[in-house]
């Protein structure tokens, strides 16, 4: 596999590591700005795949194991899963943002829990935003992994 010249190496792990904090600053603020957990997620795998395709599959100093990618994938489904029948069972509603609750349906218990004296409130919203950055961050990553494994191995075919 043709790899990155010395200048694109040096490089590119720094853009990397910028792309990755500034997603996670999207991910973070997406509640309050413009932006969110996909715009975030993207960032982050766009850090990962500038590695990726620089260093190589093998070689990246960015490298997610199989294992790893699973892990994320799953933590980001069923956090979304989970906040989403929350809201069912105690609001009524499927993604029912019972840290805010409009309706005033949900125990002062419950509303505590994720309700913070703070103009910017936004209940269960940020916490989504980064159920939905993992889960496009795997989504996208995975993508350029395996696009990359298959080159990887196509190559190894021809010799």
């Amino acid at each position: 596999m043709n790899q990155g010249s010395v200048i694109l190496k040096i490089i590119s792990l720094p853009i990397s590591i910028i792309l990755i904090c500034l997603g996670i600053m999207t991910i973070l603020g997406g509640h309050i700005t413009p932006g969110g957990g996909f715009q975030g997620g993207a960032m982050i795998a766009s850090g990962i795949i500038l590695s990726i395709l620089v260093y190589g599959l093998g070689n990246s100093p960015l490298e997610l194991s199989h294992a790893y990618i699973e892990v994320l994938e799953s933590v980001g489904a069923l956090g979304f899963i989970i906040f989403g029948l929350i809201g069912l069972f105690v609001g009524g509603f499927y993604l029912y943002n019972f840290g805010t609750d409009l309706l005033n349906i949900v125990p002062a218990a419950i509303q505590n829990v994720f309700h913070y004296p703070d103009v910017t409130n936004a209940g269960i919203i940020p916490y989504l935003n980064i159920f939905v950055g993992l889960k496009v961050f795997v989504g996208l990553s995975s993508i350029v992994i395996a696009f990359a494994g298959f080159k990887k191995l196509v190559e190894e075919g021809e010799k």
